[in-house]
């Protein structure tokens, strides 16, 4: 039993000798960023009201001040704008932004119309393949996507944008050759 004490303690004294030499305090260095002093800005005195006058003498002319005084704690109210009589049909509407598409010469607007065409053909062929079909909600999202690239396409044929045409086409054709790969 006394060899166990003996024992015991010596582990003690071991690992509380083993853990002070391994520990390195390292104190942290204060931060570098200083912190600016608070605004000190004195309140404004209350206005004080001028003595009444007995005289009735001509006001002095109004002066409108640019600048109002600044006020602790509130922003300045935003500027209304007057009521104006005339009505909304005087006011001229903007222009449409111009749309902005590649000037093809006439081989490559071939090129542009038959591929754009063939890509829309095979993407509403393929989503018929998916009519009567039970879908799962991964390809019911990835149906209403093709359906918007053709509407997007058609919509950019009839503003005769053939380019744009064709990348919405070629992005329904791709969808819809996944989708039925996911039958």
């Amino acid at each position: 039993m006394r060899n166990f004490k003996l024992l015991a303690l010596l582990c003690s004294v071991s690992m509380l000798v083993a853990g002070c030499a391994s520990k390195h305090i390292v104190r942290a260095s204060p931060p570098s960023v200083s912190v600016p002093p608070p605004d000190e800005t004195a309140p404004m005195p209350a206005p004080t009201a001028p003595p009444a006058a007995t005289v009735t003498e001509e006001p002095p002319p109004e002066v409108e001040s640019t600048v109002p005084p600044p006020v602790a704690g509130k922003r300045p109210a935003a500027p209304r704008r007057p009521a104006t009589t005339e009505s909304a049909d005087s006011t001229p509407a903007k222009p449409a932004a111009p749309q902005i598409s590649p000037q093809l010469s006439p081989r490559d607007l071939e090129s542009t119309r038959k591929n754009t065409t063939a890509n829309i053909m095979t993407a509403e062929q393929n989503l018929q393949l998916s009519n009567g079909r039970q879908l799962s909600a991964a390809q019911k999202d990835l149906a209403e996507k093709i359906k918007g690239f053709l509407s997007q396409s058609h919509d950019a044929i009839r503003s005769d944008d053939w380019v744009r045409a064709q990348n919405l086409a070629e992005k329904a054709r791709v969808l819809s050759t996944d989708l039925v790969k996911s039958f």
